[in-house]
């Protein structure tokens, strides 16, 4: 949802897909003990280089979107600061699908990558510690041999594993990410402004990704779940199986595990990305007011 990828962080995948890790503290002290400060970016390659336009592609489509909707309506999108809530949501709706699109192969990738630990091995095919070797080569060397070998066992519909999952948190997701946006802008700005400040975009920036990421935790964790699936054996069948033997087996704490580490980097993140955004249009477009997407 959201921002894209990076969206997850190690730890958030680790306790939401992995096992023995009790909370954030507890993940990141043990993470660090086993695989030293740099298995905090494991998997993180792809991702970062492909950000950029993923994240370019997903504004552009809401912007876009609600441009065309607006006209379509007959009104002067660039002149008018109201928005109406239906263009925003199926704006934010178009978005959500969009990015799903682009971005369930790359959380794939970086999940899989991730999830290549000892203990979640051991844990996932109900064995004792030890049991496998440590020096046991993982599954996947790196990003384009992880993408070869799950298009050559899987086939291509594989790098789409948990896209349900990821369109039940992103398209929700992505209404709570830009609606509040919009008009938490909208809000802090004094009527008498032609253009919110760069102060009022980071704020409604920051809360708009905590709001989104915070409330996207639960489908969050399924969405993990059922991507880190596949690596060694299949546990479950679909998001509803996959909701199911989560409940039964750790109850329903289980479904808001990260959401600490959602909620917390959700705010810098989207903060400095709607200010990133704001200022390179106005940038483009020589002008010397922030205008919101």
């Amino acid at each position: 949802m959201k921002e894209a990828p990076p969206r997850a962080l190690l730890e958030e995948t680790r306790l939401q897909a992995g096992v023995d890790y009790g909370n954030t503290l507890s993940c990141i002290r043990t993470v660090y003990r086993r695989e030293s400060v740099f298995g905090f970016f494991k998997g993180m390659s792809f991702p970062l280089a492909s950000i950029a336009v993923y994240n370019s592609v997903v504004f552009g489509v809401f912007s876009n979107t609600q441009r065309f909707l607006s006209q379509h309506h007959g009104k002067e999108s660039e002149a008018s600061r109201s928005r109406t809530l239906s263009d925003l949501l199926l704006a934010s709706m178009v978005a959500g699908v969009v990015s799903v699109g682009l971005g369930a192969p790359v959380d794939l990738i970086k999940i899989r990558l991730q999830m290549q630990t000892q203990p979640f091995r051991e844990a996932t095919l109900g064995l004792k510690p030890g049991a496998v070797a440590l020096g046991k080569q993982p599954v996947y060397q790196g990003p384009v041999h992880c993408i070869t070998t799950i298009v050559r066992t899987e086939g291509l519909a594989g790098m789409y594993r948990g896209v349900s999952a990821m369109l039940l948190r992103d398209v929700p997701g992505y209404c709570l990410y830009f609606i509040p946006y919009v008009f938490l802008n909208e809000w802090i700005t004094p009527e008498a402004c032609t253009g919110p400040s760069p102060c009022a975009v980071w704020l409604a920036g920051g809360m708009a990704g905590a709001i989104s990421w915070g409330t996207a935790t639960p489908m969050d964790v399924v969405k993990s779940r059922l991507q880190a699936d596949g690596v060694y054996l299949n546990k479950y069948k679909g998001v509803l199986d996959c909701i199911s033997q989560s409940y039964q087996k750790e109850g329903l704490k289980v479904f808001f595990r990260g959401i600490t580490v959602n909620t917390v980097r959700g705010f810098p993140m989207s903060a400095a990305m709607f200010l990133g955004y704001e200022l390179s249009l106005q940038a483009i477009r020589g002008d010397h007011t922030v205008t919101s997407p």
